[in-house]
């Protein structure tokens, strides 16, 4: 092993405010003090009580991804499981996300009833960074 993964570190116009929304989503401690870096008005963390730690940069020209243009692609993205894709995507859009395809649709705007069962769905996030809820289910015995 060559190092370790301290955090992911997403750009963003509002680090604070991509921070608070991603703690709605998946809780944990916005801005805890940590040796490991430093806090201030262009960065902002979440820990969170998996362990996982976030980090939201400032960029000041930052271009939110256009998803699916390839002209402005996600370059990341990330998944979040759900035991209920339909409450999920409720919290999700009353904390500020933004649903970018919830599946009920093909490419074409045409209704798609064997996409609606599809397990996932592709929301963007205040920044407009692309992330999927993704149903997780539980193991079958």
């Amino acid at each position: 092993m060559i190092a370790e993964l301290q955090c992911v570190v997403l750009d963003c116009p509002d680090p604070v405010r991509l921070a608070e929304f991603y703690r709605s989503v998946v809780g944990g401690r916005v801005n805890e003090p940590d040796r490991r870096w430093g806090l201030d008005e262009n960065w902002a963390t979440l820990h969170t009580d998996a362990g996982l730690v976030l980090a939201f940069q400032r960029a000041a020209d930052h271009r939110p991804p256009q998803w699916p243009d390839p002209a402005r692609p996600q370059q990341f993205h990330l998944d979040f499981g759900v035991p209920d894709l339909d409450a999920a995507q409720a919290e999700v859009v009353a904390a500020g996300a933004s649903v970018l395809d919830d599946g009920s649709t093909d490419g074409a705007g045409e209704a798609d009833p064997e996409r609606a069962e599809r397990p996932w769905r592709i929301y963007a996030d205040p920044a407009g960074h692309p992330f999927c809820l993704v149903l997780h289910r539980a193991e079958q015995p």
